[in-house]
């Protein structure tokens, strides 16, 4: 049965792409062999690659590169212009030993518009990463990081 979805003009959905009941996928996007869960918004000219996991109920807003290895739990924004990496030494002609460095995004984690998320990061659950952030490491779960090497400044309550 195919799941009851709603995409914009211009949109690209992969026949290898597993799409929830209830999202809504905006024009100009691109989808390669991904999964994304139910309820979920995903915003204009995104692109969302092979082998990506995103749970149900995400807000994934415009303009957002998400490459393969990365999963997003439930629950999770990701503000406009985001873009994941998934290579610590990228090149343009890979070599043999090229490898899809994973990073994870847990559940109920907020990423700020136009912040870059290098490979190898897990965000925690209920994290917040402001806005232009560039996050190097680890964000523990319920923190709040921001800025160039995003650094903890705060905690959720």
């Amino acid at each position: 049965m195919q799941a009851q979805i709603q995409t914009g003009y211009g949109t690209v959905i992969g026949e290898d792409c597993s799409v929830g009941d209830g999202t809504r996928i905006w024009h100009f996007c691109n989808l390669y062999g991904c999964r994304i869960g139910r309820n979920c918004k995903i915003g204009s000219y995104t692109e969302i690659g092979k082998d990506v996991s995103i749970g149900d109920n995400c807000k994934i807003e415009a303009h957002v590169f998400i490459p393969q290895g990365v999963t997003i739990g439930d629950d999770v924004f990701i503000g406009p212009h985001t873009c994941f990496t998934n290579d610590k030494f990228p090149r343009a002609n890979q070599n043999d030993n090229w490898q899809i460095i994973k990073t994870f995004i847990q559940d109920g984690a907020s990423i700020g518009a136009n912040s870059t998320i290098l490979s190898g990061v897990t965000v925690g659950e209920k994290a917040m990463v402001g806005a232009g952030s560039i996050v190097t490491k680890n964000v523990e779960a319920g923190t709040i990081v921001y800025g160039d090497g995003a650094k903890k400044r705060g905690t959720i309550h």
